[in-house]
């Protein structure tokens, strides 16, 4: 059985993290145009976060792959992904947009997904910092 703290189960959520983020962001950037009309939401905002994704799950997977990653790095992420989940709900409660139900579904379920693995990376984090 692998220790607790062997950073293991954290190089796991960082793994799911990019792998999400990464279909997340090639799909919102390259179907853009598609996604604003099931959506209601504007192609270009689609297609910038789409962009914006990319190189953070290029990141989130580096981290990811090899030994035990640093923990100033991991929080980097974690709060690259508090951030994306303020500005997912501000961005329904602002007005700035006018999605349609499958948009407020869409913009819902990403930022719920998006707050659970910032969550398991915590977890991860205070579980390598616990001793063996």
């Amino acid at each position: 059985m692998a220790d607790r703290n062997d950073g293991g189960f954290l190089r796991q959520m960082l793994l799911l993290d990019g792998a999400v983020s990464g279909a997340t962001g090639a799909l919102m950037a390259a179907a853009a145009s598609p996604l604003e009309t099931w959506l209601g939401l504007p192609a270009v905002l689609l297609r910038t976060a789409g962009f914006v994704l990319l190189p953070f799950a290029a990141l989130v997977l580096a981290l990811g792959r090899g030994g035990q990653p640093a923990r100033r790095a991991v929080g980097a992420v974690v709060a690259m992904n508090v951030t994306w989940v303020i500005g997912s709900v501000l961005l329904l409660v602002t007005g700035l947009v006018q999605p349609s139900m499958f948009g407020y579904v869409f913009i819902l379920v990403q930022a719920a997904a998006v707050a659970v693995l910032g969550e398991l990376q915590l977890i991860g984090l205070r579980r390598m910092a616990q001793p063996a």
